[in-house]
């Protein structure tokens, strides 16, 4: 029974994802398949057809945007956290006007008109036949499975020769989404009838040594949460009220009209609210509502964040591989300008003090299948292991990327009562699969586990050379490596190989639970861990009064001086694991499956004096 149970939940997972995939918004241009789906073509749209979409710039000056970012975050620079809004940041680093004339008057030439002139972007409108004369491809109307109608280019796109030496990209031309959220539901025991969950915000708010709800609450704080999906209000409602608290102020802003709540498509920004907002539950919520998790999308809801400029600390729980952008997965097309622009964005929002928090991702080191499992016509019917890689937006130096663990904490068999959940060990283990349930494909040796690894696209920022670097591989030592730090996220999905053979989960496989639909669900996957980072970082923005930034500064400055001696142990770091490429072993320190270790709370926000959580449901925890 467990087993039906346990492959009742992956499909569940996997069936919400492509429902929410084919979720494309039709009044623009989108990205119009994932990696296992592609949109069936109709007929060829009308040269009359009215579009709408984005050409994205990159920074003006990007090196001195970099430098200026080093000082804001240097605590002996006069620039030390002095944020700038986001009028002085297109100032300094926006396009120039003579470069927005020059595209303009070249689109207008082509029937196109830029609309609107944002920090990284210009919103063009037009119809097909303009988008054909100005970049040589057709549109075509096409579908889902779903039913649902897109707008798709026929052929690759050739920018104008004023884009191109702007170094410009277009998102919405492209007929692939590669980002996925990454949680998967999961139906084991309770945490107050096991060890190992599922786990309620207050159990994690104990075990981890958050701080005392007496003290910090997050109140004044906003967090946002960028992800496809509406919310349920009374699931809020009955969520928190288990927990005796009131769900917290939560609002919606909808980008290209968001998209409906659904119990399954809403199955990921149900998780991020509730995990974030039981961290905090006097802060602010705003739900970033997106159509689908399509890069232009994506883009959008991260132009309205910027601009906006409300959320102190932004969530984001998908995560798409830095290989998918390569000339290898797209035809020999690169597309990785896209991860570029992506990391402009997040530079931006660090420049306003804005802290980006990100799922590291749940397929261990192993992020991609080979580029011929995508094929057409596969060489052999196995394509091939999966290779090594990992995803954005965690993988920007931007970006603070959240791996995760496995928890086991007290339990009292004998007295149900007793909601005791403290902290006694975790592992980061594994889990091999029998199959590749992130994509889909027919690739071999697939796990589940923290996401870990290098990047191949940014550089080493500083900050991570304050921690040792002697038991990486050569590679890891010139480019970006994440996680950066984890908290628990749980294991055993449906297909794992242990529970094929033994009928049960490996020991000590963890999870949360969330409320959906009406239903109490468990969860598992780094899409819990890293809402439950940005909780603890608007309890951080509270007790320090000023927003953060780039908080992966704090980070590796407080696990250096955890490595000498001189500071605070903030870090669990002695957990054993592996994620299917790298090991975190007792000896601790900085490794490429947990980062940095699991967060202390208390000691990370404040330090050892600052009174932490008790018990779930008193007063210090409710």
């Amino acid at each position: 029974m467990l087993l039906f149970k346990e492959k009742i939940g992956y499909h569940h997972w996997k069936l919400a994802g492509l429902a929410a995939l084919a979720a494309a918004s039709c009044v623009s241009l989108t990205a119009t398949a994932s990696a296992a789906e592609k949109a069936v073509v109709d007929a060829a749209a009308t040269s009359e057809q009215a579009v709408e979409f984005n050409v994205y710039l990159p920074l003006r000056d990007r090196a001195g945007a970099e430098a200026f970012l080093n000082q804001l975050h240097d605590p002996n620079s006069a620039n030390y956290h002095q944020w700038l809004s986001p009028a002085q940041f297109n100032e300094r680093f926006g396009p120039q006007a003579g470069t927005v004339n020059k595209i303009s008057n070249e689109l207008s030439a082509h029937g196109l008109a830029v609309t609107e002139v944002h920090s990284h972007s210009l919103h063009v409108s037009g119809t097909a036949g303009g988008v054909k004369s100005a970049f040589g491809t057709s549109l075509a109307m096409a579908h889902f499975a779903s039913g649902k109608q897109v707008l798709t280019a026929t052929t690759p796109v050739r920018l104008t020769p004023s884009l191109q030496a702007a170094g410009a990209v277009v998102t919405e031309f492209s007929d692939k989404i590669w980002m996925r959220t990454v949680s998967v539901p999961s139906l084991l025991p309770q945490n107050r009838e096991s060890a190992t969950g599922g786990y309620w915000f207050t159990d994690l708010k104990q075990a981890y040594s958050f701080p005392s709800f007496k003290k910090l609450t997050g109140k004044g704080v906003t967090i946002g949460i960028l992800m496809e999906g509406g919310f349920n209000q009374p699931d809020m409602t009955a969520y928190f009220g288990h927990e005796l608290l009131p769900s917290p102020k939560i609002s919606t802003v909808n980008i290209a009209g968001g998209s409906p709540f659904n119990p399954n498509g809403s199955f990921e920004t149900h998780l991020d609210i509730q995990q974030s907002g039981g961290m905090a539950p006097d802060a602010s919520i705003i739900l970033y509502n997106l159509p689908t998790l399509s890069d232009s999308n994506i883009l959008s809801g991260l132009t309205t964040i910027i601009e906006d400029n409300q959320a102190d600390v932004v969530n984001m729980s998908f995560s798409g591989p830095e290989a998918g952008y390569t000339a290898a997965y797209n035809g020999g097309t690169d597309f990785t300008g896209i991860l570029n622009i992506y990391d402009d964005f997040f530079m931006e929002g660090n420049a306003l003090g804005i802290t980006f928090v990100a799922s590291s991702g749940d397929g261990g080191a192993l992020g991609i299948p080979a580029a011929a499992c995508f094929s057409a016509a596969p060489p052999t019917p196995i394509c091939g292991p999966m290779e090594v890689g990992i995803g954005i937006p965690a993988a920007s130096p931007h970006v603070t990327s959240v791996g995760g663990t496995n928890l086991v904490t007290t339990f009292n068999a004998k007295n149900p009562k007793d909601l005791n959940s403290a902290y006694v060990s975790e592992n980061a283990d594994d889990d091999p699969l029998d199959s590749d349930i992130f994509f889909g494909t027919t690739a071999s040796g697939a796990v589940w586990g923290s996401g870990g690894g290098i990047s191949i696209q940014y550089a080493k920022p500083a900050y991570q050379k304050l921690v040792s670097q002697s038991n990486l591989p050569k590679a890891a030592k010139k480019f970006r490596t994440i996680p950066d730090l984890s908290l628990q996220m749980g294991g055993c999905p449906g297909g794992t190989l242990f529970f094929d053979l033994h009928g049960v989960c490996p020991p000590d496989r963890s999870f949360v639970w969330e409320i959906i639909g009406g239903k109490q669900e468990g969860v598992i996957g780094t899409s819990a861990s890293s809402p439950e980072f940005a909780g603890l970082l608007a309890l951080k923005i509270q007790s320090t009064g000023a927003r953060l930034g780039n908080e992966n500064f704090d980070i590796y400055q407080l696990a250096a001086a955890q490595a000498n001696g001189s500071g605070n142990t903030v870090y669990r770091d002695r957990i054993e694991g592996n994620n299917g490429a790298y090991k975190s072993t007792v000896k601790g320190g900085y490794n490429m499956v947990i980062g940095n270790g699991t967060v202390v709370g208390g000691d990370f926000v404040q330090g050892p004096g600052l009174p932490v959580a008790g018990k779930p449901q008193t007063p210090t925890n409710p």
